[in-house]
């Protein structure tokens, strides 16, 4: 068993792997490293309740101080890892210091896709990753401001909410022909399209942004352009166009990377002494046959007690059912499994009420559902889909039938 284990990273896949190794008995030395000066925190509110005010920061971390120290655990907050010498093992960090390790475990997230726009690095542009973000986003959120977010996912979406409820005029610029057109059916992107114009916001899609335009008086944004000759005013703009991995330590130091650090099932790096979980981590799925990169807080917590789990020498399969979450709104949408390949679509109830769920197939197996303040329907769902089911057509459109007895 390793006897050091450094842990690079200070997110939920990180605390989780601190969690497991000491609720497991692990005895060994635990050090964590992360970049940012706070505890580890949860980020899904930083969109949502924390940018509207309605959350303190205090509630945002994941485990208090006292967790670390009673677990004995030597925390680095703060502080980058800027280098791996793998012969040595040892970590370097950013003050000069180097951390020795038996294993490390890669647990450094992800970060947002940059917009290489002429003008994207102009003031009042945002980027929204950690607390410092959103506070300085926050700062701008002043009613009658005029908000362009760029991008028409998740976190653009939930920006836009939380900023049309500050009383912001919001503008959503999405590239695509649809918002959330990577994740969710037609059906869904058009019923989300029709709930943010319902509450002001303006939807653009097939808006491919040429420029951003600012104020030559104080180097501030003023308007976002966009290819079709469009001005659209702003006097905030959130760039919200994806993420990618952070895995440039990792490929620095050697390890195979492509969409991520690339692990086997078992969490472990092509260095058998280094291992990677969370937003980071590419890993093979025999579920789905092929490799996955999740980017979710769910998948963050069992991959990083399934690494700390093999770090331990307890050998275990990293192959979970994922599930995904998203609130705009009074809207609850929650996502269990991954609809890629999916070749028929089976709405459960009307979109009319704000309650009901679409579900995905594959030659008659239900892969996934997106339920919409539908509860019942997700949790149901999760046994489904991992036991494979194949639900009766006729009876899995009926809502008025359990999705358990769809079967």
């Amino acid at each position: 068993m390793y006897q050091q284990i450094v842990i690079a990273g200070g997110g939920q896949a990180a605390v989780q792997a601190v969690d497991t190794l000491r609720r497991k008995g692990y005895t060994g030395g635990v050090t964590l490293v992360g970049e940012e000066p706070w505890l580890p925190y949860q980020r899904p509110p930083l969109s949502k309740k924390y940018l509207a005010g309605a959350l303190e920061r205090e509630r945002l971390t994941i485990r208090p101080e006292k967790f670390f120290t009673e677990h004995n655990v030597q925390t680095h907050l703060g502080r980058r890892v800027t280098g791996i010498e793998r012969r040595e093992h040892r970590v370097q960090l950013d003050d000069g210091r180097a951390l020795p390790y038996d294993a490390l475990l890669l647990a450094t997230g992800s970060h947002p896709r940059r917009l290489t726009a002429p003008g994207a690095d102009l003031g009042g542009v945002y980027y929204l990753r950690g607390i410092a973000d959103a506070d300085r986003i926050r700062a701008e959120c002043a009613a009658g401001g005029r908000l362009v977010v760029i991008g028409g996912g998740y976190i653009g979406l939930e920006v836009a909410a939380t900023a049309r409820e500050l009383g912001m005029e919001v503008t959503v610029l999405e590239m695509a022909d649809r918002v959330m057109n990577r994740v969710v059916c037609a059906e869904l992107s058009a019923f989300y399209e029709a709930e943010h114009a319902r509450h002001g916001v303006r939807v653009l899609s097939n808006a491919r942004v040429r420029a951003l335009a600012g104020d030559a008086g104080n180097g501030r944004v003023r308007a976002v352009l966009t290819e079709d000759g469009a001005e659209h005013a702003a006097d905030v703009v959130i760039i919200a166009v994806g993420v990618a991995a952070t895995d440039e330590l990792a490929a620095a130091a050697g390890l195979e990377c492509g969409n991520g650090i690339r692990v086997d099932e078992h969490c472990r790096s092509s260095d058998p002494d280094i291992y990677a979980a969370g937003d980071c981590a590419n890993h093979p799925s025999p579920r789905y046959g092929r490799r996955l990169r999740l980017e979710s807080v769910d998948n963050a917590f069992e991959q990083g007690s399934s690494a700390a789990l093999n770090l331990m020498g307890t050998p275990t399969v990293h192959d979970k059912l994922p599930w995904f979450w998203s609130d705009q709104y009074d809207l609850k949408l929650i996502i269990v499994g991954i609809s890629t390949g999916y070749d028929a679509v089976i709405v459960r109830g009307a979109p009319a009420a704000r309650a009901f769920s679409v579900c995905y197939l594959r030659d008659g197996e239900l892969i996934a559902i997106d339920s919409v303040n539908a509860p019942r329907d997700q949790m149901a769902a999760r046994k489904l889909i991992a036991a494979r089911g194949r639900p009766n057509l006729d009876k899995l459109a009926d809502p008025g039938i359990a999705l358990k007895d769809t079967l």
